[in-house]
């Protein structure tokens, strides 16, 4: 399942949930409901706590279709080493060790942490995890794209749950607001940049006073290259901005290094993963522009929405797909690297979600048709004319809808 799409069904799912007094009744609600949910394919789950003396988990709640298991039964953190594995990667997937276990007949399991991250030393000093708690779900495969998901599933309700205890001490002042929308607005370049052949614009606005959008151009040392990239923090606010804040920041470091791309995305998900335990997701797509002839345009794609690349003279349209996982949930992730060439008034257009889930009053998407739609009978305009004219449509079709969310855009198009 797509990230994004199953990130909005979460959120749509943690919405329509009651209050409650614990964390508890809101996992073992939430869990059920997803359970419930067919798009995410999951058809059963436990959910297990760590107690306090943070030496075992213990099972509180079990729904679905699993077999069922004694209440209340421990497992002991010492006995039980994927308990640190999972602290160290948020999910794994694994064969069980435990006999009374077995005996009930689980033989593959998985197992996700949500909640708070404590952190250990063992005895030889060195650093282990333990989350708050562990959620079990099962699921009639269980690969690589099951393990996204529970990532997926572990960052949101995490940062759920880390919001409503935020919320409950303190709220966020409009100074320091505005002190954030300041420092957001001096990371983001100037509109309109020339690179070689290349004309580039870019424009974004944020839902709230902060958001988690980003964009920028960044131009190698010699001059030869130039990196241009587009983020959003799936989260709101102040913790959104932060996110888009630290990317950024890593991104010009590694651009200054004259990292290898996919080496360089690949560090910025661990970092992103270490500095932003309990937040949500971050997407990125970054490429690099050559100052030659042949147009080479080589990129990186880690969970963003696939950019839109028009063909002036064929009309042919290609959807820069993901070359890799969003950024965050898990570390040691790898991410392919693609290429495109651009020929003369070739345009490529990347934009963030709150483009094509611009809703209107009847609760349609904007899309990804309407917006290629639009991007072909722009063709012959400069990107920054492409930016605003798409930009004033999305907000024309969404001006009565309910759902808004940052809006970014840039255009990049090759003039000779």
């Amino acid at each position: 399942m797509d990230p994004r799409k199953l990130y909005r069904t979460l959120e749509n799912i943690i919405r329509e949930a009651p209050s409650f007094d614990t964390d508890e009744d809101f996992l073992v609600h939430v869990i059920a409901q997803i359970i419930n949910n067919e798009e995410i394919n999951i058809i059963g789950g436990r959910l297990w706590r760590l107690n306090e003396s943070r030496n075992a988990y213990t099972l509180i709640a079990q729904m679905g279709n699993v077999d069922l298991i004694q209440t209340d039964y421990r497992l002991g953190v010492e006995k039980y080493p994927m308990f640190k594995k999972v602290g160290l990667f948020r999910s794994v997937l694994a064969t069980e060790t435990d006999e009374y276990l077995i005996e009930k007949g689980i033989y593959h399991y998985s197992a996700t942490g949500v909640g708070v991250r404590h952190k250990f030393k063992e005895p030889s000093g060195e650093p282990y995890y333990l989350y708050s708690y562990l959620i079990a779900l099962n699921a009639k495969g269980l690969d690589d794209e099951f393990l996204n998901t529970l990532n997926i599933i572990s960052m949101t309700l995490s940062s759920i749950l880390r919001t409503k205890h935020i919320e409950s001490s303190a709220k966020e002042s409009r100074q320091e607001l505005e002190k954030a929308k300041e420092i957001q607005r001096s990371i983001l370049p100037e509109h309109e940049y020339e690179f070689g052949n290349y004309v580039l614009f870019g424009l974004s606005m944020p839902d709230r006073i902060v958001g988690g959008d980003f964009f920028d151009y960044l131009e190698s040392e010699d001059k030869d290259r130039l990196g241009v990239a587009l983020g959003d923090a799936a989260s709101k606010g102040l913790s959104a901005a932060s996110q888009a804040l630290y990317v950024s920041g890593a991104l010009k470091m590694g651009v200054g290094y004259q990292s290898k791309m996919s080496g360089m995305v690949s560090r910025i998900n661990n970092l992103v993963n270490e500095t932003f335990p309990y937040e949500r997701f971050v997407t990125l797509f970054y490429c690099e522009l050559s100052d030659d002839k042949r147009g080479l345009c080589q990129y990186v794609n880690a969970g963003q929405n696939p950019p839109v690349f028009l063909e002036y003279e064929t009309g042919r349209v290609e959807m820069l797909s993901s070359t890799g996982p969003v950024l965050g949930p898990a570390p040691y992730q790898k991410y392919g690297v693609e290429s495109i060439n651009f020929k003369v008034n070739d345009l490529l257009l990347l934009y963030s979600d709150g483009i094509i889930e611009a809703t209107n009053q009847d609760f349609e998407f904007f899309g990804e048709d309407k917006l290629i739609e639009n991007l072909k009978k722009l063709k012959d305009k400069d990107p920054k004319d492409v930016c605003n004219i798409i930009l004033q449509e999305v907000n024309v079709f969404s001006a009565k809808g309910v759902y808004s969310d940052d809006r970014t855009l840039v255009a990049i198009k090759r003039f000779k």
